[in-house]
């Protein structure tokens, strides 16, 4: 029962080339750095990365990015990151745009066993009719369109099929989390991590402030062990190490 792993590089040392990962945040919020970072020392390359975001330009998921070890992206913003669109826009990157809320739903229907789901967001749209560019050729032209989804009425109203997302590892970062792995996330940076939690086969979680067993109320806990495979103790600098995405001051 006692998921801590000595440090980062321990706790992602069988992510192998070419694994899928869910991945929590959003924008710089709730990132997983510092297992990111072990990820990028680590050297593994080919990922298909599930995310809302794929970080910023030297933080977050972008430093996986920018080494050119991101094979695939499905996520719902892209626009904070000059490299993403690069990459995407040269033919280097697969990305699958989903809406916000579907992304979210699917990682929640994954982790509960729910294979798929019908939704209103996207009908009409090219979410659902197809032809949204996933990657471009090297001359611009679209090399892999996304496919024509199903779609079924519903007491009149169209909804369109969607599939629940599973991984084979998924990164996050909990405010508490104890040795059985239950976790609890503070407020903006709960954003997508429960989701990723439950969506990956194998996840890990870095915890700010790691307590015994028992010292987390049960109705406070926002996931439970079951779904937590590994535990990484921050250390003080770590856990304090929270950039600002963008800072608004008065003049």
């Amino acid at each position: 029962m006692n998921k801590v792993r000595a440090d980062a590089a321990e706790a992602v040392a069988d992510i192998p080339d070419g694994a899928s990962l869910a991945v929590g945040g959003f924008g710089l919020s709730g990132v997983p750095e510092v297992l990111i970072r072990a990820l990028h020392e680590r050297g593994t390359t080919g990922l298909k990365v599930v995310s809302n975001n794929c970080g910023v330009d030297g933080r977050g998921l972008g430093i996986l990015l920018s080494a050119g070890r991101i094979a695939r992206v499905t996520g719902s913003y892209v626009g904070e990151n000059k490299e993403f669109a690069r990459q995407y826009l040269g033919g280097e990157l697969e990305v699958e745009l989903t809406p916000q809320g579907t992304l979210a739903e699917r990682l929640r229907a994954g982790g509960a066993g729910i294979p798929a789901f019908y939704t209103p967001a996207g009908v009409g749209t090219q979410v659902a009719n197809g032809g949204l560019p996933w990657r471009y050729a090297p001359d611009g032209t679209v090399a892999v369109a996304s496919p024509r989804k199903e779609t079924r009425d519903f007491v009149g109203r169209p909804y369109v099929l969607e599939h629940g997302i599973t991984t084979d590892f998924a990164l996050v970062r909990a405010w508490r989390g104890d040795h059985h792995g239950n976790l609890v996330f503070r407020r903006a940076a709960a954003n997508f991590n429960p989701l990723a939690a439950m969506a990956g086969r194998v996840t890990v979680a870095e915890v700010e402030e790691l307590v015994e067993p028992g010292a987390l109320r049960p109705d406070e806990i926002h996931v439970p062990g079951i779904y937590v495979q590994r535990v990484v103790a921050l250390t003080a600098g770590q856990a304090a190490d929270k950039p600002i995405e963008k800072r608004t001051v008065r003049p």
